[in-house]
């Protein structure tokens, strides 16, 4: 067995011993728990252990590591939110949950090319909750040389009432919170929670473990179906609000996989959304491999835009990535790129692969786009020109 393949087993067994010994403790306990031990455990979670997890050579793969591109016109909308803003002399961004570092490396280099100008005013701002992938993004921004300069790490919690002014963003932040799940029966919510029974985890369902998720549904307007199974992510309302309340003027963009409430709740959708990854392979188990696997929800976006709207954020758009980048000009940028001659053909046709995996509709591409503002006048971003009609 690899050294590296040890290591993950022997971390498997200690993160098992210890919720199991919790839910000895507790009786059980509820899903969410159990997610957030599996995930975010100090020592032993799978984001906070040192082995590969984004990119080609780990479990999943996220835009930023697909190419370049994507991080250039992600620039192109940072700067044309600054020149919407007045051209402020100094534009705060800062990226929540910022993974391998890659975006940001990205969004200074083509910024440094579009827009030396909007580069003057930028500071870059990274946080994440784990140290293993803080000490990775400051690898990946060593090649930066100077421009390495314009960036700096925050606390994870580090979000201080009308802090920032520019934009906050995240990519596939939010799925990753830990949910609690939901079952529908006899017309009433009950709740899932994990218990250790006969050498391994099993659940069991009862009543809700808070009136939050009642009042949740409630709030919507929207249930699930009879029988249906569910998730609820109630760490994403509190996480916008504190977003809301540190951005003093600018944009909150937010790139995740989610849908509105009545296709996420929607009576055909049985199991829910919860998945697995490992390995670039999807599995709906989420008690095998603790911390080696990823863990994901869908996120509700109706809620996201509800809580934003009640904490002072304007919601500009919804749209899906795949509109999101051809409005910004990622096919004409890849047109120009072939026709000045500034790369070689072989660099074109990764580009090209690049730009269709981008956006394609049936993978990264129907990732969502939500952009929100507060404090500056109203305004229309090229990222949104082709956006679709939406009920807020």
């Amino acid at each position: 067995m690899p050294s590296d393949e040890f290591e993950s087993t022997t971390e498997n067994e200690l993160l098992r011993d210890e919720i199991r010994a919790r839910i000895e403790r507790e009786g059980r306990i509820t899903f969410r728990d159990f997610m957030a031990l599996a995930l975010y455990h100090p020592q032993h979670g799978y984001y906070n252990s040192p082995r590969d997890k984004l990119g080609r050579s780990g479990d999943y793969l996220t835009s930023p590591e697909v190419h370049p591109l994507f991080g250039a016109m992600i620039a192109r909308q940072l700067a044309e939110m600054w020149t919407l803003m007045g051209r402020p002399p100094r534009f705060q961004a800062l990226e929540i949950g910022a993974g391998s570092g890659v975006l940001c490396r990205d969004i200074l280099i083509a910024a440094s090319r579009q827009s030396p100008e909007f580069v003057d005013a930028l500071d870059y701002r990274l946080s994440d909750i784990s140290s293993d992938l803080a000490a990775r993004q400051k690898r990946a921004l060593a090649e930066l040389g100077d421009l390495a300069n314009k960036v700096a790490w925050n606390e994870p919690d580090d979000l201080t009432a009308d802090s920032i002014e520019g934009c906050i963003l995240s990519n596939e932040l939010v799925d990753s919170f830990p949910v609690h799940r939901v079952v529908v029966q006899d017309g009433r919510l009950r709740e899932i929670y994990v218990v250790w029974r006969d050498g391994g985890f099993a659940e069991e369902v009862d009543e809700p473990s808070t009136p939050e998720l009642i009042d949740y549904f409630d709030a919507l307007g929207v249930h699930p179906g009879e029988g249906c199974r569910a998730e609820v992510n109630l760490e994403a309302p509190r996480w916008l609000r504190r977003v809301a309340r540190a951005l003093r003027k600018g944009f909150v963009l937010t790139f995740d996989y989610g849908y509105q409430a009545s296709d996420l709740y929607a009576s055909w959708r049985r199991d829910g959304t919860l998945l697995c990854f490992y390995r670039h392979a999807a599995g709906d188990d989420p008690y095998r491999r603790l911390g080696r696997q990823d863990m994901t929800a869908h996120v509700d976006f109706t809620t996201l835009m509800r809580v934003g709207s009640t904490e002072g954020l304007n919601i500009l758009g919804l749209t899906t990535q795949e509109r999101f980048l051809a409005a910004l000009g990622i096919g004409e940028a890849l047109v120009g790129s072939a026709s000045r001659g500034g790369v070689d053909l072989e660099e074109h046709y990764a580009r090209r692969r690049a730009v269709s995996e981008l956006m394609d509709p049936a993978g990264l591409g129907r990732v969502k786009v939500l952009i929100h503002a507060k404090g500056v006048e109203p305004c229309a971003l090229t990222g949104l020109s082709d956006a679709p009609p939406f009920n807020a």
